[in-house]
C-alpha cells in the first residue's frame, strides 16, 4: 500500500490533488476535521481503498478512479448541502447534523431482508 491509512491518504494525497477555494462564501465547503463526519470518513476510506487498487493499473486505473470514485464522492463532500454543511475552514467543525429519523419496521415484515423479500 502506498498509504498506511485513510488519514495519511487524505493528508498527503487528496488535500494536494483536490485544491479548492473553501471559504464561508464559496459553493464548495470543507471541514478541517473531516474525520468527525461518518459520511466523510466512509467516503474517503472507500476512495483510499479504491485508489490503492486502481493505481496499480498503469493504463487507465487513475482515470477510472477519478471518474468512478473520486469525483462523485468529492462532489457530495464539497456540496454545501452535504455532511460539511455547518462547518467552515474559519470556524471549524460544527456537529449540528443528526442521524436520519427512523422508525423500526414491524417485526416479520421482511422474510429475508438481504433478498429484498417483502411481505405486505
Amino acid at each position: 500500500m502506498a498509504y498506511a491509512s485513510v488519514v495519511e491518504f487524505v493528508e498527503n494525497y487528496m488535500s494536494l490533488v483536490y485544491r479548492r477555494q473553501v471559504t464561508d462564501i464559496s459553493d464548495t465547503v470543507w471541514c478541517p476535521e473531516w474525520w468527525k463526519h461518518a459520511e466523510a470518513l466512509a467516503r474517503l476510506d472507500a476512495m483510499w481503498r479504491a485508489w490503492e487498487y486502481l493505481r496499480k493499473d498503469g493504463k487507465t486505473g487513475l482515470s477510472v478512479w477519478f471518474l468512478d470514485h473520486a469525483d462523485p464522492h468529492m462532489a457530495k463532500l464539497f456540496d454545501p448541502k452535504g455532511p460539511f454543511k455547518y462547518c467552515s475552514v474559519r470556524n471549524g467543525h460544527k456537529d449540528m447534523l443528526t442521524p436520519l429519523p427512523l422508525k423500526s419496521p414491524t417485526q416479520g415484515l421482511f422474510t429475508d431482508p438481504t433478498m429484498g423479500d417483502f411481505r405486505m
